[in-house]
């Protein structure tokens, strides 16, 4: 019969998403997790397997409880507001992240998935994931006439994710208010139905100025 386990589990990944992230998947040692988490190596092997095992349970940990959450959160709002919502979050993080160890999952897109192709194909479900969470905004943005229609709900949604990817990465090297701000600033603009011009201007005629 299997002992129960003497630790918390998600207390335990908590730690460990700490230790990768700040360290990056290669340059964290075993031992580091050890001197993190608490455990000793067998429990931790016993309980999470090797280190790239580990990694794994630690990154989608992180995705549930950052990304997933966050989604979860925005998807209570109208549509564009999900997605003002979602960019002032990662505004916040980007901007008050003073170790400048950006998006755990951005940063597993670059330094781990291009060598490992089931990391790939997770990051790259989680990344679908957030292009799905942007359609159906975009989708129902439209739908109510607060998303403007110039460009299709495909294409916003993809932008939008590009820039998300964006910003995460500029924010590790250059994370500069007017930068990020900026950026998502104009991203959101796109995003504006234009405004039903006055039937003065439709037709032609001049509109008298008001003194």
């Amino acid at each position: 019969m299997a002992r129960p386990r003497e630790f918390d589990e998600a207390t335990v990944l908590d730690a460990a998403v700490q230790c990768f992230w700040h360290h990056g998947y290669e340059a964290t040692s075993v031992r580091d997790l050890i001197r993190e988490t608490g455990l000793t190596g067998a429990s931790l092997y016993n309980a999470f397997g090797d280190k790239r095992a580990f990694y794994e349970k630690a990154l989608n940990h992180y995705v549930e409880s950052s990304i997933v959450a966050r989604i979860r959160r925005c998807r209570e709002l109208a549509p564009r507001d999900a997605i003002e919502a979602f960019f002032a979050e990662i505004l916040k993080r980007s901007l008050g992240d003073r170790q400048h160890k950006g998006c755990m999952l951005v940063n597993a897109a670059l330094d781990v998935a291009a060598h490992d192709r089931a990391l790939q194909k997770n990051v790259a479900s989680v990344l679908a994931g957030m292009e799905s969470f942007f359609l159906d905004c975009v989708t129902a943005g439209q739908a109510d006439g607060t998303i403007s229609r110039a460009s299709s709900g495909e294409d916003l949604a993809r932008h939008l994710l590009g820039v998300l990817m964006g910003v995460r990465v500029l924010a590790r090297v250059r994370p500069e208010r007017a930068l990020l701000e900026g950026i998502v600033r104009t991203a959101l603009t796109q995003l504006s139905a234009c405004p039903t011009a006055p039937a003065s201007e439709a037709s032609g005629q001049t509109v008298p100025r008001q003194e």
